[in-house]
């Protein structure tokens, strides 16, 4: 109570100019009061964006779900549970009880919604792509290098998966020695008839991209993509800047269930992720573990992380330690390059434009 009545007592020696510009540096005061809690807003109600609205209302620290838009506005009541439900996304942007923005929309939308955030200077969490294209993409890093603010998360999970980030520790603190190879497995049980070959890279091996660069510190120069009958399972070899092969096999139908595991083989020894379950069962003279049906159970956990780690940034303007624009950029040009290798039997040279100063490691 005494903080709020000294800066109470402050804002009010403020006029209007310098009030606005109070709140643009200090997005969780409003009408002279200090807001504890982050007015987070989420744009599309879908399947993931539903997920990130129950975690803000349900399992996030310092945050609430302020507002939700989708063009389906009984899907939007659905999951703000009370909120503020807009369906024009622009509107939701420029609200002024919105402090930051959550982007679960069509990937389509992805780009210009990011771009309408760094514009109104809104943090703003991105799912995965940050755009469609790799032009796109450029766009948002230039507009977020020109706005001079890091703006702009990612929604790349596996960064806040407990055994990934465990990997990564191991990796970082030599514990098996120089890493060699990367082994990966991207598995779904089923996926629609319109989801296409190159979508299998566009959609689902980009968290490979991701966490392959993230895992290891490295940058991939080349890919080979091998495709099974009918474009499905898919092999993808990579190589790094640092010698390093990175396999991944991504199986789109694989049928039993969602299956996603990675080994990292050094020269002493070898890492890997463990079974994505809590338990085993003994029964019946078999000992097993069950999958889930999708990646929502399976990186529940690293959800709710990057959720909290990002409300953290926007409160702090600390480093979440998720990836940027400028990972989501990378990310999307080498999925655009890979995806235009599938079916040419050869192996693509990857190339990337320069890392801005901005985003020095």
């Amino acid at each position: 109570m005494r903080r709020n009545a000294v800066l109470n007592r402050k804002e009010d020696k403020r006029d209007d100019n310098e009030h606005r510009k109070f709140c643009c540096l200090n997005p969780q005061f409003h009408s002279g009061m200090w807001e504890m809690s982050v007015a987070i807003g989420v744009i599309g109600t879908g399947v993931m964006g539903s997920e990130h609205a129950r975690i803000l209302r349900e399992e996030t620290s310092d945050a609430h779900l302020a507002a939700v838009c989708d063009a389906d506005e009984g899907r939007a009541r659905a999951a703000g549970a009370g909120s503020k439900v807009f369906t024009d996304p622009l509107a939701l942007i420029n609200a002024d009880q919105v402090d930051a923005v959550v982007i679960a929309a069509p990937d389509a939308m992805h780009g210009s919604l990011v771009l309408s955030c760094i514009e109104v200077g809104k943090p703003v969490l991105c799912e995965k792509p940050l755009a469609l294209t790799a032009t796109e993409a450029l766009q948002v890093v230039e507009a977020e290098v020109a706005k001079g603010r890091r703006l702009v998360q990612v929604g790349y999970m596996r960064r806040f998966d407990a055994s990934y980030v465990e990997m990564k520790r191991l990796r970082e603190a030599g514990e098996v020695g120089k890493p060699v190879i990367l082994h990966n497995v991207h598995r779904n049980p089923v996926v629609p008839a319109w989801f296409s070959g190159p979508m299998s890279v566009t959609n689902a091996f980009v968290h490979e991209i991701d966490m392959s660069r993230w895992l290891l510190g490295s940058e991939m120069v080349s890919a080979r993509v091998y495709s099974g009958p009918g474009g499905d399972p898919l092999m993808i070899t990579m190589q790094t800047d640092h010698s390093e092969i990175v396999s991944t096999e991504i199986f789109m139908n694989c049928g039993y269930g969602y299956h996603v595991h990675s080994q990292l083989v050094g020269r002493n020894g070898t890492i890997e992720t463990a079974l994505p379950t809590a338990t085993v069962r003994n029964l019946a003279g078999q000992h097993s573990a069950t999958y889930p049906e999708n990646w929502v159970p399976r990186f529940r956990n690293a959800y709710t992380s990057q959720m909290n780690a990002w409300v953290r940034s926007v409160r702090t303007g600390e480093s979440s330690h998720g990836a940027g624009a400028w990972d989501g950029y990378v990310t999307t040009s080498l999925a655009e390059q890979i995806v235009a290798a599938l079916g040419a039997n050869a192996t693509a040279q990857l190339t990337i434009e320069a890392r801005p100063a901005f985003y020095a490691m």
